[in-house]
């Protein structure tokens, strides 16, 4: 049976919406869970669900449902950790000065086999930090990258890297480019994925010395990587390719702009459904409708981030993650586990 390690500290819920969570995805999907942070709390978080089950709307931006989960029938491990590193901290001082953190422990409880992925909700900086330095990186990996899944008109899209690399290199992004699109293969089922990079405009010369170095690259081994040029921004959620490849900057300014523009839109439909009796009425009608759009663009349905490139499986959580996008991440490190993801880069790597 897979295990599943989990920062029980991390994220701004923690503990309860973790652990809720994580025994949700144990009875749901059959892994069992190492459980890391203050004993005492994660007993409570597992005596109170067992006693009265918890609250989530299942990702369904409704009404909220009561879940319950018999914690007995589950295999729990519980790891203690003494310390928690806080979403402030310089990333690289907190995993040195901490080494008894939440998040230090659940990378090592990977690397050392106790547990056989990880799910971080807390600091994105230590998670990525600690997995670097805890786990090792991929021979033939400069930099790991976060591979982030967004919704589109018709199937998701992996923006790679997500926020792990500020300053890159073209030969970084070549080999963003190799890791998304086993990902992509793998853990979206698409079969020959197609790649772009990031760019102002759709022409080669467009862009900063990096993209175009980048288009080159990857237009040298164009049929490897299915490559279609450049995809500007306001064609990123069309469907013109499976796998954007930018550096981490871009990367993690489209994220958050994707996160932002989506909740803009949510909350200014709702304020004109308010603002008189026919906006109600229709709110009313077109209430499933939403429903359904929003759990599509949800970033709870999603549920983490792969950080592919380090010789592990970690999945980054939002610091806002309830139970019932923790779930979701645990599928997402099951799945990773199960189709070999770092093996398979490793493996395209030296082809």
């Amino acid at each position: 049976m897979t295990r599943i390690a989990i920062d029980a500290m991390g994220g701004d819920h923690a503990p309860f919406e973790i652990v809720a969570g994580a025994v949700w995805a144990a009875a749901e999907y059959g892994v069992a869970l190492e459980l890391v942070g203050k004993q005492d709390q994660i007993e409570d978080c597992l005596d109170r669900i067992q006693q009265e089950g918890f609250l989530s709307d299942c990702g369904k931006a409704g009404r909220r449902h009561r879940i319950r989960v018999d914690v007995k029938s589950l295999d729990i491990k519980i790891t203690h950790a003494s310390e928690i590193i806080e979403m402030g901290e310089a990333p690289g001082q907190a995993i040195r000065k901490k080494k008894n953190s939440s998040t230090v422990l659940t990378v090592n409880a990977v690397a050392s086999g106790s547990s056989d992925a990880l799910v971080a909700a807390g600091s994105t900086g230590a998670a990525m930090a600690s997995s670097l330095f805890g786990l090792g990186r991929i021979q033939g990996i400069d930099r790991p990258a976060i591979a982030v899944t967004l919704p589109t008109m018709k199937k998701p899209i992996v923006v790679i890297d997500g926020g792990a690399n500020s300053n890159c290199t073209p030969q970084m992004l070549r080999q963003f480019a190799i890791m998304g699109r086993i990902f992509a293969k793998n853990v979206l089922d698409i079969d020959n994925p197609k790649t772009g990079v990031v760019n102002i405009g759709e022409e080669a010369g467009k862009g900063n010395e990096l993209a175009q170095s980048a288009y080159t690259l990857l237009e040298e081994e164009k049929e490897r990587f299915n490559f279609i040029g450049n995809i500007e921004g306001r064609e990123l959620f069309l469907n013109h390719c499976d796998i954007v490849v930018c550096d981490g900057f871009v990367g993690n300014v489209v994220l958050k702009v994707t996160e932002g523009t989506a909740s803009m839109l949510f909350r200014m439909i709702k304020n004109e459904f308010k603002s008189d009796f026919l906006g109600m009425l229709i709110g009313l009608l077109a209430k499933p409708f939403l429903r359904r759009i929003y759990q599509k663009i949800n970033y709870e349905e999603f549920g983490g981030m792969l950080l592919l490139g380090v010789k592990g499986i970690t999945v980054i959580s939002h610091g806002r993650s309830r139970a019932y996008a923790i779930k979701n991440a645990v599928r997402v490190a099951k799945e990773a586990v199960e189709t070999q993801v770092n093996q398979k880069i490793a493996e395209s790597l030296n082809a």
